[in-house]
């Protein structure tokens, strides 16, 4: 794959030299998504455009925006986000990324400025910001749950999707499904990975108990709610005999956000409350079901954090988490095999799914003028030939022994689904979860909060 990669750059490099200087850019492929949304495609194993005058693909060709001739004056260009983006030159992509950048600065006279905000006040600083008209920044790091429609509906950010349409600098996904509002596209990313979320298990206590490998429910395409809890109750055990249960089968109390994604449904839906919908429905009786039977390991009255310090104690079988998490418990669990799943099916889905409840990306504020120079600066600085596989590789690589566990993770990074219920300040999210989580009926509590999630939603999108 490398060898082939690098005699097309060489052969790039001949046709480049043959052509004239002003000759338009060819395309490519990909994103940024939070933790971002992710596309399929793999850098580098794409050709390039055969057509220079408007930049359009041909067949399996890619896009590029054509050459732009302009000079920014000296300006600085301002990134904002909660962490700082500057390029780090430290692997083969991140170099290239950098040189691209030093030589579009000198073309386009400009310079680039990094701002981090810490997230405790980024939300209120960066809003306030743009509803005075003066932004903190030309390039602006937004949460979606704060952003669409709220800020959209307001005229505060420009549509950029017509400039993000380089597959190989932009993320696909986030622009033109995940962060959009009446058919416009509004966050851009060139972060190709998506947000993985599933379940770590433990499989050095799965072989403890003498379990079948979970990866065979997988491998049998058997992994689904039914067996999920089969296997959690299996691992319940008193295993000293001594009368009380010593190893548990699942970490987590509550699971409702991972119901919904892996029935591929959500609680909202666009403007409107989607408590009745068939596949919610099902994913409430689940959450509903692991509660009323009791198949979580027991509270001992922590907060938030202790499903992840029960699974780090080495005596639970399985948490379901995000990827990010994944370092953290290899660090506390050095002795342990750790492995990584799918979050199972449920009877709506067809295929294994994550989930983002608080996506990001990247925007541009009304009030900044040259949109389209930004935007290719931003695809020309990240328009590489990856010496990567696919997009995470090495951060998987990083993470993970087994082969298995990597294709789980990419198996569901791709059917990244965003769930909205966020988006609304006055959506009483916990205290529906925390019912459900009760055992109150999953029937009482659609018709306790079908109205003031309704209401809720109409306080942000309005009513007609």
């Amino acid at each position: 794959m490398k060898i082939f990669k690098t005699m097309l750059y060489m052969l790039a490099l001949v046709l480049l030299l043959i052509a004239c200087s002003d000759n338009a850019a060819d395309g490519d492929v990909e994103g940024d998504v939070i933790n971002d949304a992710e596309d399929t495609s793999e850098n580098g194993d794409v050709e390039e455009t055969g057509d220079e005058s408007d930049g359009e693909s041909q067949g399996d060709e890619v896009y590029r925006t054509p050459e732009m001739d302009f000079d920014l004056g000296g300006q600085t260009i301002k990134v904002v986000s909660w962490w700082d983006m500057t390029i780090n030159p430290d692997n083969p992509d991140n170099i290239q990324r950098q040189e691209n950048l030093e030589e579009l600065m000198e073309k386009h006279n400009f310079d680039i400025e990094y701002i981090a905000i810490d997230y405790e006040e980024y939300q209120e600083r960066v809003t306030a910001s743009l509803l005075a008209g003066e932004p903190i920044g030309d390039i602006v790091r937004l949460g979606k749950t704060y952003t669409v429609p709220a800020l959209v509906q307001q005229d505060l950010l420009w549509p950029i999707d017509e400039y993000t349409q380089n597959p190989n600098a932009f993320n696909q996904l986030m622009t033109n499904e995940l962060y959009t509002h009446e058919g416009r596209g509004y966050g851009f990313t060139e972060d190709q990975t998506n947000l993985a979320q599933g379940i770590f298990y433990n499989r050095t206590l799965m072989n403890e108990l003498g379990m079948k490998p979970l990866q065979e429910y997988v491998d049998e395409d058997n992994w689904n709610w039914d067996t999920f809890i089969d296997v959690a109750k299996e691992a319940n055990k008193d295993t000293n005999n001594d009368g009380s249960v010593d190893t548990w089968g699942l970490a987590n109390a509550g699971l409702l956000i991972h119901a919904l994604y892996s029935n591929n449904t959500g609680l909202t839906d666009g403007n409107k409350e989607n408590l009745e919908d068939p596949a919610t429905l099902e994913a409430l009786h689940f959450t509903s079901q692991l509660a009323t039977e009791q198949v979580p390991r027991p509270t001992e009255g922590g907060d938030w954090t202790e499903p992840g310090q029960f699974f780090r104690q080495g005596n639970t079988l399985m948490y379901a988490g995000a990827l990010w998490e994944m370092s953290g418990f290899q660090a506390d669990m050095a002795d342990y095999d750790l492995g990584f799943l799918p979050f199972p099916k449920g009877p709506s889905a067809e295929s294994y799914h994550s989930a983002e409840a608080l996506l990001q990306a990247l925007t541009i504020p009304k009030a900044v003028e040259n949109p389209e120079q930004l935007l290719y600066i931003w695809e020309k600085i990240n328009d590489i030939d990856s010496i990567y596989d696919y997009p995470g590789q090495a951060s998987y690589e990083s993470l993970f022994v087994n082969e298995e566990d990597i294709e789980n993770v990419l198996m569901v990074a791709p059917n990244l689904i965003v769930l909205d219920h966020h988006t609304f300040p006055n959506l009483e999210y916990y205290e529906f979860e925390g019912e459900l989580n009760e055992g109150t009926s999953v029937s009482t509590v659609v018709e306790t909060y079908k109205a003031s999630f309704q209401a809720a939603i109409d306080e942000v999108y309005g009513t007609e």
